[in-house]
């Protein structure tokens, strides 16, 4: 199709449609080919109001200019442009175009309104920018004095926080020499009013970039690595949150905002993100940087540098860390918290910085990439491998070890590497307890995987019993210990392929169940018996003892709600193993004997992994408090939550979910907002289950309990990811009854429905075979008719909505009549067009129609009289026909029924259909006939 105009019509049948993106490819097209100015006008004008629907303001504004600029006084383009500045905070502009749209057409009561709105608004707009300036300067004058009174300082902290999440206030603080006087507040020494200072330069280069580069070049960057470095958990944190705003700035990311000119300065931010990248590294290995210092450092690394999607083929980031950082993340790895010359770290520093490992590796593109990563860290390994030097020969073993933690492909080739097994059996048979610990642990990380565990199985298990037996020191026998419990569980969850013999397991577990409760044991330890817990789970009999003990339950659920982060991962694992959550293969009979009869191993269940049983663990679970526990472990503001471990979490809160009587339990103890996260970040697998979860949630909970005040809006589109061909039938069921109970709750939940696309999935299950997805999808869409918008798309030509709404009425199935019914029901109640409509959609409306206003479910009936009555209240003639119908038979059966307290809203309203006609004087009172 070559011919503009041609292309104008089909752009303005889309966007009747609602169809804005085939409107505006439409548009665009008849552009290119358009040499008419007039047309070219109109054209702008149509691809203008397109882009005000998709909210793309700044794309609005620019087409209707042009417009403007082929016809001055387009009042369709100016009005246009007034919307789209508006949106954009242009106040003053827009306020200019919707005076001459009122110039123009000064009758125009839209134009008056939007006139007086304006006006009111740039005058609220200078009262807020004139008293700002003075706020600001009075804001400082108390925080600098010393002598103002402590609630004074503390009010003026926090307002001044407020003012800097503002654009205008945030301006007027950049403006009044504020970054100054903020650095000054950070030199006080004063922890709170260091706070408030930091806090506000956050709010200030949020979605900023300009402001957030020159603020970034004023502090420093080795001031701000400084002041994340102090040994000030609160301070720490939010010095690193100020540098993550700066960061999201200079990569585009976050909430970025159109700011007029700024957009013309071409902003160069490689060389700006190079030096922070560089800082980073550096703090890793400097001992002047506390431990929470590092941990921030650390998770800055882990998440900007690493591609986000790896669709994107630029990860010059990651190699540019490998090659200037990759030693430093190794000394970090490797180093041992019991010798004296160790950094500064926490519990969380090494496990963070194998992540970082980890991370790094899988981002990197090709074998090339990769070789050079190994041969960097065997050459770093190599350097401190001495057989002179025990100590040095330490770090290289705890190197290994980290790495292990990370890409374990990586760590397994390290272990190939001459003479670093024999290293770690030597210090195994070692008399000092340092070289067993580091040794025991390394044995640990070493036997993953099933081939590498049964090596390790001939060789270690010896070494591992030798040192439980002799050692009297806790720590390493602990550390022994799981070291045997992770070989005894090398065969999973296949009771057929037990490794030890019967028994052992238990007892091993009933040991780290003691060690567990026992607080007088130190925390780092006691984590040790989680992780053996996490392995010997699997084992059936185990998992059923742990769920009984109850005090061993609640000491790992403690110990997960620490600030010792390393211990998620266990935890999760074995609550995945306790409600029997991982996937399973389903064994086929055919292949079951056909193994048999080759003499093939068959993976076999324990009888206590049945169903029942897996039901009284979950209960038993949800007794003893996991929600709150597993609530806790999602707050956890660290690389160590990895999407692996938020999968496992996810795994484990669907299972808790599977009773609809234990959903209540899981929303009081904060279950409902945990999932939220899990379901938007993270494994494909964990966010499906997660958004399962938060379904089953949604489906029977009341919305405004289970997902208080603004959370509700954020558990929409999770939902909406369940419609979709590939989930199961289960999930699509249970996304569409969350969906039908938000969607009955207001129209702005209504309205985020629609807006995530949610509609075309759902009328695609009205079509389905399946009973229940169709009258699920049905009552949802029963529901989200009370939408102008849904209503408009009804309305609107070429589309088959009403046709299967009004055969969804004639169905046998009884649900699907009421909800198709009550949607009919509503739609011709608020649109007189769809009553004409109706009619012409399907010859069988009559016949359908009759059918509903004499069914047996008073509820149907009901639905269906009123659908009469708004065609008889739409148009004479649609009354005539229905008269000239046997509906005015059943009608009058109807009508002419005694008053029944249980049916009288029935009667009612077959007595309006009549009276309606009456007044059309198309039938008579019975005493005038």
């Amino acid at each position: 199709m070559e011919d503009p105009i041609q292309l104008k019509e089909e752009g303005n049948k889309y966007f009747q449609a609602n169809d804005y993106e085939k409107a505006l490819q439409s548009y665009t097209q008849a552009l290119k080919l358009n040499k008419d100015k007039a047309l070219q006008a109109v054209l702008y004008r149509n691809r203008a109001a397109c882009f005000l629907k998709k909210e793309e303001y700044a794309k609005a504004a620019s087409d209707a200019s042009r417009a403007i600029d082929i016809n001055a006084s387009d009042i369709k383009a100016l009005y246009r442009r007034s919307q789209a500045l508006e949106k954009l905070g242009k106040l003053d502009q827009a306020f200019k175009d919707a005076q001459k749209c009122a110039t123009i057409e000064p009758r125009n009561k839209n134009f008056q309104e939007t006139l007086r709105r304006l006006g009111a608004n740039i005058q609220e707009k200078l009262r807020i920018q004139f008293s700002t300036d003075s706020r600001v300067q009075k804001m400082f004058e108390i925080l600098l004095d010393e002598n103002s009174e402590k609630e004074k300082r503390e009010k003026a902290a926090n307002n001044l926080i407020v003012l800097g999440r503002e654009e205008a206030g945030a301006e007027r603080i950049f403006q009044n020499n504020g970054v100054n006087l903020l650095l000054q507040l950070i030199e006080t020494k004063n922890p709170e009013l260091i706070l408030a200072a930091v806090r506000t330069l956050s709010g200030m280069c949020t979605g900023h970039k300009a402001r957030a580069t020159a603020i970034l070049h004023y502090l420093g960057i080795d001031s701000i690595c400084m002041w994340m470095s102090v040994d000030n958990e609160e301070i720490s944190l939010a010095v690193c949150n100020l540098l993550q705003t700066i960061i999201d700035c200079l990569l585009g990311q976050g909430k970025e905002e159109h700011h007029g000119k700024e957009e013309a300065v071409v902003l160069d931010t490689k060389k700006d993100l190079k030096m922070i990248t560089m800082r980073l590294l550096d703090m890793l290995v400097s001992k002047r940087v506390s431990g929470q210092g590092r941990d921030r450092a650390l998770n800055l690394l882990n998440k900007n540098i690493p591609r986000k999607d790896l669709k994107d083929h630029d990860n010059s980031r990651s190699i540019f860390v490998i090659d200037n950082g990759l030693k430093k993340i190794l000394k970090v790895v490797g180093q041992i918290p019991e010798m004296p010359d160790c950094l500064p770290l926490t519990e969380n520093t090494q496990l963070t910085a194998s992540v970082l490992l980890n991370k790094l590796y899988d981002d990197l593109r090709c074998d090339p990439e990769r070789d050079n990563y190994r041969i960097i860290c065997e050459e770093y390994i190599k350097s401190k491998i001495d057989p002179q030097d025990m100590d040095k020969t330490l770090h290289a073993v705890q190197i290994v070890s980290g790495v292990l933690q990370g890409p374990f492909d990586l760590g397994n080739k390290l272990l190939g590497m001459k003479g670093v097994m024999e290293m770690m059996v030597a210090l195994c048979g070692s008399e000092r307890e340092i070289d067993q610990l580091v040794a025991v642990e390394a044995l640990i990380h070493a036997s993953t995987k099933l081939s590498r565990a049964t090596f390790i199985i001939s060789n270690g298990v010896n070494l591992l019993k030798e040192i439980y037996k002799k050692t009297k020191n806790e720590k390493i026998k602990i550390r022994a210990l799981v070291g045997l419990c992770k070989l005894g569980s090398a065969g999973g969850t296949d009771y057929g392929l037990r490794q030890f013999a019967e028994g052992s397991t238990e007892k091993l577990a009933r040991q780290c169940r003691k060690w567990l409760c026992n607080t007088t044991i130190d925390a780092r330890t006691r984590k040790w018996a989680v992780e053996g817990m996490s392995y010997l789970t699997l084992d059936a009999d185990v998992k059923d003892d742990f769920v009984e003990d109850e005090p061993a339950l609640k000491a790992m659920f403690d110990l997960a709600k620490t600030s010792d982060k390393t211990i998620l991962y266990s935890v999760a694992s074995a609550l995945v193993n306790c409600t029997n959550s991982y996937d399973t293969k389903e064994l086929v009979p055919e292949l079951v004997q056909l193994a048999k009869f080759s003499k093939q191993h068959v993976p076999e269940e324990h009888p206590k992994d049945k169903k029942d049983f897996v039901v009284k663990r979950v209960k038993r679970l949800l007794k003893a408090g996991v929600v709150s526990a597993l609530a806790c472990m999602v707050k956890a503001d660290s690389a160590i939550l990895t999407d692996q471990t938020k999968e496992l979490i996810a795994r484990v809160f669907l299972a808790l979910c599977e009773d609809p009587k234990d959903r209540g339990t899981i929303v009081a103890q904060g279950g409902g907002k945990a999932l939220i996260p899990l379901a938007v970040e993270g494994t494909d697998v964990g966010k499906i289950k997660a958004s399962h979860a938060l379904a089953k949630i949604a489906a029977i909970s009341n919305p405004d309990i289970a997902f208080p005040g603004e959370r509700v809006y954020e558990v929409v589109r999770p939902l909406v990811s369940l419609l979709n061909t590939e989930r199961d039938g289960l999930q699509n069921y249970e996304a569409l009854l969350g969906l039908t109970n938000f969607s009955g709750r207001s129209d702005k939940l209504r309205l985020k429905i629609i807006k995530e696309k949610a509609l075309p999935d759902i009328e695609n299950y009205m079509f389905e075979n399946h009973d229940q997805l169709r009258q699920a999808a049905t009552e949802c869409m029963c529901n989200l008719v009370v939408n102008k918008e849904v209503q408009e798309r009804f309305v609107a030509d070429g589309n088959d909505r009403l046709k299967l709404v009004v055969l969804l009425c004639g169905e046998d199935d009884e649900k699907v009549q009421v909800a198709a019914a009550g949607a009919l029901a509503m739609l011709t109640a608020a649109q007189k067009k769809l009553c004409s409509k109706m009619t012409q959609v399907t010859t069988q409306w009559l016949e359908i129609l009759q059918r509903l206003c004499l069914h047996d479910n008073m509820e149907v009936q009901h639905r269906g009289l009123v659908i009469a009555f708004n065609l008889i209240s739409a148009d004479k003639e649609l009354a005539k026909k229905l008269v000239e119908s046997e509906l005015l038979e059943i009608l009058t059966y109807v009508g002419k029924q005694e008053d029944h307290p249980k049916k009288q809203h029935v009667i009612n309203v077959a007595r309006d259909c009549l009276t309606r006609c009456m007044d059309y004087g198309l039938i008579k009172p019975f005493s005038q006939a």
